[in-house]
């Protein structure tokens, strides 16, 4: 009698467990005109850097390298202790300068001061970066925050991309970000960075399952590519959502995925267009 009753109740309760999920998981309902520029392309992850001599990744050096090779470029902004925008990957300037910091803790003039990876490139601002790039090639930029901060980042980093004539998308593992894009300046095609995060704090695993999707309706779901099976990740796809994948490091992993994604972030290596 029990395990009838239970069945019964499963059987009940299953069609508004699965509507929840829907609505949770859901990627935006249109389909942004610019999703057309994203098909087949692909992206230098922080730029074309480590092929050549003296091009770090997120350098000026490395952005003029991809820009000529005619690849669109993925890069990563902070907001600086004085509100500036700079383009940075790490949390912490510890890998690529050196020294232990935030980004966010320290002034632009100090950030100035460093140079990247043991060359003589420095921390470029976003301003710099799009001056380098000048519209030859499209630019994906991930904002790099925490979900206090979204707003002044996007706020800050929306002035200097207003003026700017090249073609761009904006993508973050925060859902505020892509929430505050959704507000202010919804004709952007934005996207949602995610992982597995299987073995991550509770917030990163519902990251994973894409759980935050309700509060920004991404465009895109910028997917690690090696859990391209993810079920969450495929259920987005087939909902709509069109699915980018990061970071390719070999042709190989990009031929194994062709069916999986449409754009391809990749790094160390020239994919065949």
């Amino acid at each position: 009698m029990w395990a009838l009753i239970i069945a019964i109740n499963i059987i009940a309760v299953t069609p508004v467990l699965f509507l929840a999920f829907l609505f949770l998981v859901a990627p935006s309902s249109r389909k942004h005109a610019d999703r057309q520029i994203l098909d087949g392309m692909f992206i230098a992850h922080r730029g074309l850097h480590g092929i050549e001599p003296g091009t770090p990744e997120n350098s000026l050096a490395a952005f003029r390298a991809a820009a000529e090779h005619g690849f669109a470029i993925e890069n990563d902004i902070h907001l600086t202790r004085d509100g500036e925008v700079v383009v940075f990957h790490d949390d912490d300037l510890y890998r690529m300068c050196g020294i232990h910091g935030r980004p966010e803790d320290m002034t632009l003039n100090e950030l100035k001061k460093l140079c990247l990876g043991g060359t003589e490139e420095k921390i470029p601002t976003l301003a710099e970066c799009l001056e380098v790039i000048d519209g030859r090639v499209p630019l994906l930029i991930e904002f790099k925050c925490k979900s206090g901060s979204a707003a002044p980042l996007c706020e800050a980093a929306d002035k200097i991309l207003s003026n700017y004539n090249g073609k761009y998308f904006i993508q973050s593992f925060y859902p505020f970000v892509l929430s505050w894009y959704k507000k202010h300046r919804k004709e952007i095609c934005r996207g949602q960075l995610s992982s597995a995060f299987k073995k991550d704090k509770l917030h990163m695993r519902m990251l994973g399952l894409l759980l935050f999707n309700f509060l920004a309706r991404p465009d895109f779901i910028s997917y690690e590519f090696s859990h391209k099976n993810e079920f969450s990740r495929r259920f987005c796809a087939f909902l709509g959502a069109f699915s980018v994948g990061w970071t390719f490091r070999s042709q190989r992993d990009i031929d194994d995925c062709k069916n999986d994604f449409g754009t391809f972030i990749f790094e160390g290596f020239i994919p065949k267009k």
